[in-house]
């Protein structure tokens, strides 16, 4: 039986991916998953390019795998992910020991490859698939694989917008959407090993435009209607919206749908809408907030996260204030915030950079500390409260605790019964920081 080290690096859809590739092994017998690289037969790194130097921690890892196989070199290494796709054979011209690439669209076929490199001892490269939801066919996981309260379930990938800044149409392809009933029978799946959240995933999840019984069409809002009459699920999230897709028939289901929670991750990138029009957002701020204020008007407890790119090319003073006075209007209450890097390929690499570095990382730091501060206020104002806390398990860091989340996503850890884990419980705030709340069962 040949032991298994899987690393996985980047977002959450990377992260099924994996959980993917996991069922994909266990359904063949002669394949042992174990979190030790050292004592692995095979290593598989999946992963992601959409950060800067996302190359670099690549051969990084790759370094230190290279001793290992210098000391056995029966082991078969595999690299996959937004990187493999992105490029290709040049990743085997650097690291000339790696003996898989394969593609974000072609990781089911990861155990056929792996048996082809055991045997012909030479390289395979396969990311190219164009029957692009293919990897999704037959997923059958084990208690193994996935047992868990929360889980993540990707109902479309690839994306249509063409963002400046961004390479995962390039990566991830265009975007195309799982069959409704495929969905459905996954999450059902799920229920069974204990799920009792999902989170819903896809490039742009809100543009999901998937085909349900006798060719009918479904988009995201009717999605959601569907999940929600499955009774074993309690929550629903989704991540990552687009504010283009964001319709008044999606916004009406918060007003309908209990299970989906008070709180949203819809990504704005910048408050300047000429910045927007340079990344090509297609949207500007006032709609951008009119979509919020609708949200609000339904539920007025939701929170609200964003994505920002701090240090655009072409970003100046008067741009980055009109981003602040944003963050102050919504009163987001958390964000992925970064300094933009040019990814190559992209159209925005091309850009010319008109800010010193020392002055775009003051700008990140203002953005961050003002949200850290809206979020710690957030937080403060549910002290003393009652929570309905959905309990996903032990305590990270106090095995005498259990954790679970609010409706904001908030996580909370107080003492209980492990019974409860699965639950939905009732909880009286009694401390709190920034995203972490102390309470007790009611």
């Amino acid at each position: 039986m040949k032991k298994v080290y899987i690393k996985t690096w980047g977002c959450q859809m990377n992260e099924y991916d994996s959980t993917l590739i996991k069922s994909f092994l266990e359904k063949k017998e002669s394949y042992l998953l174990i979190d030790n690289a050292k004592k692995a037969d095979i290593l598989i790194l999946n992963t992601c390019s959409i950060r800067e130097k996302a190359q670099e921690k690549l051969f990084h890892q790759l370094g230190r795998w290279r001793k290992l196989k210098k000391d056995n070199p029966n082991i078969i290494i595999a690299v996959g992910g937004c990187v493999a796709t992105q490029e290709g054979i040049k990743i085997f011209n650097r690291a000339n020991y790696i003996n898989i690439i394969f593609g974000t669209q072609t990781l089911h076929r990861l155990p056929n490859m792996i048996k082809s490199a055991i045997v012909s001892k030479k390289l395979i490269v396969d990311v190219i698939n164009y029957k692009s939801i293919e990897k999704f066919d037959n997923i059958q996981y084990t208690v193994t694989s996935i047992s868990r309260i929360s889980s993540l379930v990707a109902i479309m990938e690839g994306c249509n917008k063409y963002c400046s800044f961004c390479i995962v149409p390039y990566t991830r392809g265009r975007e195309v959407s799982r069959p409704v009933i495929d969905i459905i029978n996954e999450i059902k799946q799920l229920t069974k090993l204990g799920t009792r959240e999902v989170i819903l995933l896809g490039q742009n999840v809100n543009s999901y435009f998937g085909e349900y019984i006798n060719g009918k069409k479904c988009d995201f809002s009717k999605l959601l209607y569907y999940i929600s009459e499955i009774n074993e699920i309690y929550r629903i999230r989704f991540i990552t919206s687009h504010p283009l897709h964001f319709t008044n028939n999606l916004i009406h289901a918060y007003s309908k749908i209990p299970q989906l929670i008070d709180s949203l991750h819809l990504p704005v990138q910048s408050g300047s809408d000429r910045i927007l029009k340079l990344m090509r957002r297609r949207y500007s701020t006032v709609q951008y907030k009119i979509i919020i204020e609708k949200l609000k008007s339904i539920r007025p407890k939701m929170h609200i996260s964003s994505d920002f790119i701090i240090g655009f090319p072409g970003e100046t003073e008067i741009d980055f204030k009109k981003t602040m006075a944003l963050v102050k209007d919504v009163y987001f209450d958390m964000s992925f915030s970064f300094l933009y890097s040019p990814r190559p390929g992209t159209p925005a690499s091309i850009l010319k950079q008109n800010t010193s570095i020392e002055e775009r990382k003051k700008r990140l730091f203002m953005l961050q500390n003002k949200i850290i501060i809206q979020s710690k206020k957030l937080s403060l104002n549910m002290l003393n409260t009652t929570q309905s806390v959905l309990v996903d398990g032990i305590a990270k860091n106090d095995i005498m605790k259990l954790s679970g989340k609010t409706m904001n996503n908030r996580t909370v850890y107080f003492e209980g019964r492990h019974s409860c884990i699965g639950k939905i419980v009732k909880i009286n705030i009694t401390n709190v920081s920034r995203h972490t709340l102390i309470g007790r069962v009611i």
